[in-house]
């Protein structure tokens, strides 16, 4: 079976064709910056990324009746089961709408996978977004009645990890208890209770920093920069997600970069790296006791994972706790590709999204 699998991010979109799980042909293409300037929203840009990837497809040779179906990333919906969806008019009425809780590339996924489904005459899904909901109550709470905990996290790559985690481990995903920490742009770490993730803090404001955002603060002190009359709202909004976490410390948000510094001797660089794994350990080691201590592993994986001296400073603190399994990278595109596949060979039904 061939998927077409498409990932819009923020400057780019990234397509795969896959021959089941085999991925034969891969292409990340670009978007000049002062091109995405001309489109108002980002709905706008539609028609746009649209064309870019039926260039690419027509270039690939791709014909109608070669496709056995098209998936698309999952946007920041309102909270979802975990699954695999299939694309209607509901969901891309709501995020035309702008029913969805942020503004992202991702939020464009479904459109873009149904509308080229529809010319390849196949049906489109979205798989696991990052707006799947699954916390437990107590979870939810705060310490501010009007504040509830959010679900939101990288969903799709920390539940594929999970799975190849059972296999590895030779046990039912039901019968096992996982914290899986992804390392990208943003930090997730979640505890997994038979496949479920029943916490996670909220990357864009909770958890440890991470190359550009600054994961939870000290709350009475950043009132206090709130109010400081130094900056405006969309200002010190900026400051937590995009210019927080390494961009601020040490100038870039490339792990690769800090690391290259850090060869050259620059101890400021090592330190805050560092200080990013002990962050990241411990919320590993909070989100532990969700799990009442009981953890048959930890995974890390993201792309910060590929990073051997952070892993490493991670695993110092951690691996006393439960064994330690890496899966560098981001793994979006198979995880889509094999959701698909669940659906196409009947291993299990989409859903719907209502």
């Amino acid at each position: 079976m061939k998927i077409l699998v498409i990932n819009p991010g923020s400057t780019s979109t990234l397509i795969s064709i896959f021959e089941d799980e085999k991925e034969i042909k891969r292409e990340k293409i670009e978007h000049d910056v002062n091109e995405l300037r001309k489109f108002k929203e980002l709905i706008d840009q539609l028609p746009y990324r649209k064309e870019r990837i039926m260039e690419k497809l027509k270039e690939w040779g791709i014909k109608k009746g070669d496709l056995s179906a098209v998936a698309g990333r999952g946007g920041v919906f309102k909270p979802l089961e975990s699954g695999t969806y299939e694309v209607n008019d509901k969901m891309i009425e709501d995020v035309k709408a702008g029913r969805v809780r942020a503004k992202h590339a991702s939020n464009l996924g479904c459109i873009l996978a149904k509308e080229i489904a529809e010319e390849y005459g196949v049906k489109a899904y979205i798989a696991d977004p990052v707006s799947v909901d699954e916390f437990e109550p107590l979870a939810r709470v705060s310490g501010l009645p009007e504040i509830e905990r959010e679900a939101l996290q990288h969903t799709l790559n920390i539940k594929a990890m999970a799975r190849r985690a059972a296999k590895e481990l030779k046990k039912p995903l039901s019968e096992l208890n996982l914290v899986v920490a992804h390392i990208g742009g943003g930090i997730s770490v979640c505890p997994l209770k038979g496949g479920r993730i029943i916490d996670a803090n909220n990357a864009k404001e909770e958890g440890p920093f991470s190359p550009e955002r600054t994961g939870g603060l000290p709350a009475y002190s950043l009132v206090e920069l709130c109010y400081s009359g130094k900056y405006t709202r969309e200002q010190m909004l900026r400051k937590i997600m995009g210019e927080g976490g390494l961009v601020a410390y040490l100038g870039t948000n490339s792990i690769k970069e800090v690391l290259k510094r850090i060869e050259q001797g620059d101890e400021k660089a090592r330190f805050y790296l560092e200080a990013m794994a002990y962050q990241i350990a411990k919320e590993i080691g909070a989100m532990s006791t969700v799990l009442k201590g009981k953890v048959d592993a930890i995974i890390l994986t993201g792309g910060g994972a590929n990073a051997e001296l952070l892993v490493n400073w991670i695993k110092e603190r951690v691996s006393w706790i439960a064994q330690v399994l890496v899966y560098p990278g981001e793994h979006e595109m198979l995880a889509l590709a094999q959701a698909t596949l669940r659906i196409l060979r009947g291993e299990e039904k989409p859903k719907e999204y209502k």
